[in-house]
């Protein structure tokens, strides 16, 4: 009975941990070079635009009643306000960021970086922690929208009366158990929804223009209003500026589009070093996408502000937050339009379908990395439970309320935008291009405009923010404590001399010393052995290999180990080491010497002055401090094994 129970753990362990990288874990090794055909590999960059789209196109949904509640009769000219900003600067961002940034990791990696050691990481972390309030809210958000438009369907209204919270939950678990299922799922899924979702909403364009077209009235009674309210044609401008702000949930799909281009197919030639088929697809993608968008929001907002009555876009009006469903079960027949709400319900539920690929991609890609996750958020489908548990909160907290989650939303997508358009206005400076540079500073600002004026207009988004950055620096911090003594050196090289210093003395027993640089003349080398002599009562026809690790950036966490030996004075072999962690160094150099010789090594400490705690607080932020016990630990966690433990001597 216990084989059978643990067989069946092993089962569910390894498909939980499915395609789970092993860097960091267990011994150092060279690192796995990429397939030759990996930039082939993917899918067609019109499928994962679909993915993208679903969040994208999905604000359909919702976009035109907020522009005719935000702009009122103006809504079509805020509305080509959008799409200017769209075309004209958005578009042009996010397609300089595939450039520069062709892996997946956005704006967040080109700003990163400007800023080194923990500044840089701290950085990260707060630009992460936006990013998981624009992709968490998008899940939780899309999935209470649908609901909406279940619950207040004609059909269903009474029978779901006050049970939005409890659907909402069920459409983010069945969200959930599509990216379990797998990721090609979630892209068949997304395309099968696009394509309905946008051919329906042809239909309801084009209806709603024929009728537009027969009843001439409503186009000239909307103008004479328009005139009556503003006077002319500067004032309607001047107002669809200020408001625009409040539209800006229509620029949603831009960051998500670049965070999943690892996904997007390319030229069979590409590497991933230079995947110029995946960019050139991203790019098809970004514009395609944006193009299509551009006309349904100038087209959908045009028919609804001058067919659908004003008040009817209030609170608790029939076309609030449904202002194309309206229409259509208006002129096309409640068939149509249940099939039609049907059709929004799902797009709207798989919305976070877009948003849930952006995390997998962003957040595994980043805090691993930087020894600030568990070693399984490499993996899918844990990441995948761990953001539906979040989402759960989210949803329970707000009490699926659209409204209420509606600023966190806006700020996150603004905030991600501004970064992206910051990020390449300095790329476009550095690489001593002028014209774009002035460009993207304009653009910078506008956006910079938009995220501000949101901010005061609706500040619940920030401090909803804040509670995402506070909670992933915190999380963040603590995982990276408790990985501290993680043998974390990805593989270790040795040049020749250090390979023939190493093999030399293990004929003999190999000893190493850890030398800490000062002037490195004759006498520093001479006293060390001395003293080390000494402290260890070892004879004097012992010889040792002094190692010497120089801190780099002690923010980092999993790097790789070059050892570079070198003879000094004419007597003295020393092995230098860079790395952001003396203690991880020295181990990885020390394992990897015992399974390159089949000897185990033996390594010489003196202690380390001051206060234990204090040093350790230096290890953990700094790379030093604390280094024997520290050495001594690391490799207890990673060769469990005494006897074949490389041996720690202090004095």
């Amino acid at each position: 009975m216990a084989t059978k129970t643990d067989t069946r753990t092993g089962r569910l362990r390894a498909w939980m941990l499915e395609g789970l990288s092993d860097m960091g874990k267990g011994r150092p090794s060279r690192p796995v070079e990429p397939a030759a055909d990996a930039g082939h590999k993917g899918q067609p960059w019109w499928r994962v635009m679909c993915l993208t789209g679903v969040d994208y196109f999905s604000t359909l949904g919702y976009q035109p009643g907020i522009a005719a509640l935000a702009a009122g009769l103006l809504s079509p000219v805020a509305t080509i306000v959008l799409v200017i900003v769209t075309l004209a600067g958005a578009l042009p961002v996010y397609r300089r960021v595939a450039e520069e940034s062709p892996h997946g990791e956005g704006s967040i990696a080109m700003l990163s970086r400007l800023l080194s050691f923990w500044k840089g990481k701290l950085f990260v972390l707060t630009l992460l922690g936006f990013a998981a309030t624009d992709f968490l809210i998008t899940i939780t958000l899309s999935a209470a929208d649908a609901s909406t438009h279940l619950v207040e369907n004609p059909h269903l209204e009474e029978a779901l009366h006050n049970k939005q919270l409890l659907i909402t939950m069920i459409l983010i678990a069945l969200l959930g158990a599509v990216f379990l299922k797998g990721f090609l799922e979630a892209i068949g899924v997304a395309v099968a929804l696009v394509g309905v979702y946008l051919a329906l909403n042809v239909v309801v364009v084009v209806s709603g223009l024929y009728h537009v077209l027969t009843e001439g009235h409503v186009v000239t009674d909307w103008t004479a209003a328009l005139t009556a309210e503003h006077g002319n044609v500067f004032a309607m401008v001047g107002v669809a500026l200020l408001v625009f702000p409040k539209l800006a949930l229509g620029l949603s799909g831009f960051e998500t589009g670049v965070a999943v281009m690892p996904h997007v197919k390319g030229d069979r030639d590409d590497t991933e070093a230079e995947p110029a088929g995946r960019i050139r697809g991203t790019k098809k993608l970004l514009t395609t996408a944006a193009v299509i968008m551009s006309v349904f929001l100038i087209t959908t907002s045009f028919i609804t502000t001058v067919l659908i009555p004003q008040d009817e876009f209030e609170p608790g009006g029939k076309a609030n937050g449904r202002a194309l469903a309206y229409l259509a079960h208006e002129y096309l027949g409640n068939t149509f339009g249940t099939v039609y709400d049907v059709s929004t319900i799902a797009i709207l539920w798989f919305a976070g379908a877009s948003a849930m690929a952006g995390l997998l991609n962003l957040m595994p890609r980043y805090l691993p990395k930087y020894g600030m996750a568990p070693h399984w958020a490499r993996a899918v489908r844990p990441m995948v439970i761990v953001f539906i548990l979040v989402a759960f909160l989210v949803t329970w907290i707000f009490d699926a309320d659209v409204d209420a989650q509606g600023g966190a939303y806006a700020t996150g997508v603004l905030v991600l935008i501004c970064s992206a358009a910051i990020a390449v206005t300095i790329a476009a400076r550095k690489a001593g291009q002028r014209g774009w540079a002035v460009g993207f500073g304009v653009i910078s600002a506008v956006f910079l405009y938009t995220t501000v004026v949101n901010v005061i207009e609706r500040p619940d988004g920030v401090k909803i923010g804040a509670c995402f950055i506070a909670g992933i620096i915190l999380i963040s911090l603590l995982s990276r404590l408790g990985r501290a003594f993680e043998l974390r050196v990805t593989h270790v090289e040795l040049d020749d001399m250090a390979e023939r210093f190493v093999r030399d003395i293990a004929s003999r027993t190999p000893r190493f010393i850890a030398n800490e640089p000062d002037r490195r003349d004759v006498a520093e080398y001479r006293d060390k052995i001395e003293q080390m002599r000494a402290d260890n009562d070892l004879p004097t026809t012992e010889d040792f290999v002094f190692v010497e690790v120089t801190v780099t950036d002690p923010s980092e966490f999993e790097a790789g180990l070059t050892v570079r030996g070198e003879v000094l004075h004419d007597r003295y072999r020393v092995l230098t080491l860079e790395s952001s962690s003396v203690p991880n160094a020295l181990a990885a150099l020390l394992l990897h010497s015992r399974d390159m010789t089949g000897t185990s090594p033996h390594i010489y400490f003196e202690w380390t002055e001051g206060n234990p705690f204090a040093n350790f607080v230096r290890f953990f932020l700094f790379g030093q401090g604390e280094v024997a016990p520290v050495t001594r630990e690391v490799l207890r966690e990673a060769e469990p094994d005494r006897d074949r433990r490389p041996r720690v001597h202090v004095g």
